[in-house]
């Protein structure tokens, strides 16, 4: 589940992409963009909606949504796919979902009220805090 086909219209001649190229290319924009205690759960065995989950906070909703905007941006201008992007117009908490790599960017306070990491934790000895960080 790491190799999949560009699916944009008019791009089906380019070479399949990695999944770790595109979740290396969310965790620099991230860092980039100043994201806060970003985290990545890797959901390969737990789920088949995805083969990693990003989960970041930014300051305000400005940030969280320039930084949910800037992602999209670079996934489409990189690897030629439009992602789907939910809750822009509060961005308290958006979603980016990009296929293999879902991405949720929250307020710190909207963060910890939701706790995804604790509800993706499971089955892991060591929790969510052993995650990998970018």
């Amino acid at each position: 589940m790491t190799e999949h086909p560009v699916e944009a219209a008019g791009e089906a001649g380019k070479a399949p992409f990695d999944v770790d190229d595109l979740h290396k290319l969310v965790l620099q924009s991230l860092d980039d963009d100043q994201a806060q205690e970003v985290v990545t759960i890797p959901l390969t065995g737990k789920s088949n909606i995805a083969d990693h989950m990003v989960i970041a906070s930014g300051r305000s909703t400005r940030q969280v949504a320039s930084m949910a905007v800037k992602l999209g941006d670079k996934i489409k201008e990189r690897f030629g796919r439009n992602v789907r992007i939910e809750g822009l117009p509060a961005a308290d908490w958006v979603l980016i979902d990009a296929d293999d790599v879902i991405v949720h960017i929250f307020r710190p306070e909207v963060r910890n009220f939701y706790n995804l990491e604790r509800m993706w934790a499971f089955g892991d000895d060591s929790g969510a805090n052993a995650a990998a960080r970018g």
